[in-house]
């Protein structure tokens, strides 16, 4: 689809980062950003790619008083021969969509939005880094702009894409991080937005996740919260758990965000042999395995990170270690396997990569 949009050139381009060692996640951006605007009587329209900068929002704006916002993160990566490629985007597209569903947001036709995602990524394309584990991370997001007050569905939305070269998402890489087990807060409920990508899901869990970081932790891991005793999701990532050789894993029940990765890493265990569980599994469940030694592995899965060790598991006054403190077999076969097809460092054999320029 040929995309119809105005192009406003930035005169004051920015520097490329010199070394990609130090790029971090999501503190540097590129030059350009897409925007496009909608209104009920006029749908999308006004398409452009313009300087990366500061968005003027009205003050009563629905955003900001209720929380009109929904967004995506997705990742472009350079292979070893200079192309660039996206990895399942339709599935950020379409997961971007169900998001906007849920908060009465204008959903955007798929194949407008993949040219969206070819045209900012091919303008931006020289931003993609070149070192090996650095990519360039595509943040989608989508907010309400009605210029009053008063609970209603959005009648105008503002579409924006950013582009940013990053390197890992967390500090430790790919080495085995500290968990936590929240036992007070929750992170969302069934019927409510769990299952979509929206700005106040994150919010919510900022308390707990603060406190878990004081103590030394990386990352909080979720309970339900009408029981309080079945595991959900890690903070910015979904988990999964090697139980006496079976792989287990929340089930989606609304209050679980249904993760791209997640669903990469079931259908490549499955390809293995592996036997994978989508089901509930309770935090007693999953302390006995880990005290009989039946607990093999644990790792979280998302587009940030990719996948990442779960080496130490803390709830209330208990703490287990799994695998030793150290990734598992599994896991680094999950993170070899998905990171080699996203850098074309292997054959895919699914349809998952999108080439872009």
């Amino acid at each position: 689809m040929k995309l119809d949009y105005r192009f406003v050139r930035n005169e004051n381009p920015k520097p490329h980062p010199e070394d990609e060692s130090k790029l971090g996640f999501g503190r540097i951006f590129t030059d350009y950003m897409f925007m496009m605007d909608y209104d009920s009587a006029n749908g999308w329209h006004d398409m452009r790619i313009v300087p990366f900068d500061y968005i003027p929002v009205h003050p009563a704006s629905t955003v900001f008083h209720y929380g009109a916002e929904i967004f995506e993160g997705l990742k472009a990566y350079r292979t070893a021969d200079g192309k660039i490629q996206m990895f399942r985007p339709v599935e950020n597209i379409r997961r971007m969509n169900n998001s906007a569903e849920r908060l009465c947001l204008p959903q955007v036709d798929e194949e407008l939005f993949m040219s969206i995602l070819e045209t900012i990524v091919g303008t931006e394309k020289d931003w993609v880094p070149h070192s090996d584990g650095t990519s360039l991370y595509i943040r989608p997001f989508m907010y309400g702009n009605d210029p009053h007050l008063g609970v209603h569905a959005v009648h105008n939305a503002t579409f924006v894409v950013i582009c940013s070269p990053v390197g890992a998402y967390y500090a430790e890489g790919i080495n085995p991080v500290r968990i936590a087990i929240e036992s007070t807060d929750v992170r969302a409920v069934r019927g409510g937005t769990g299952y979509a990508k929206c700005g106040g899901n994150y919010a919510a869990s900022l308390r707990a996740g603060e406190k878990a970081e004081k103590n030394g932790f990386t990352q909080v891991l979720w309970l339900d919260s009408v029981e309080r005793r079945y595991i959900e999701e890690v903070g910015s990532m979904n988990v999964m758990f090697k139980i006496n050789g079976e792989i287990v894993t929340p089930a989606l029940l609304g209050s679980v965000l249904p993760g791209i990765t997640r669903k990469s890493c079931i259908e490549l265990l499955k390809e293995k042999g592996y036997k994978v569980s989508e089901r509930k599994i309770s935090v007693d469940e999953l302390f006995e395995a880990a005290a009989s030694g039946t607990l093999e592995e644990a790792w979280g899965t998302g587009t940030a990170a990719v996948v990442s060790p779960i080496g130490w598991l803390h709830y209330l006054d208990s703490e287990y270690t799994v695998s030793g403190g150290k990734i598992g077999p599994v896991t680094q076969m999950l993170y070899d396997t998905l990171t080699d097809i996203q850098w074309g460092r292997a054959a895919d054999t699914h349809g998952w990569i999108h080439p872009v320029a």
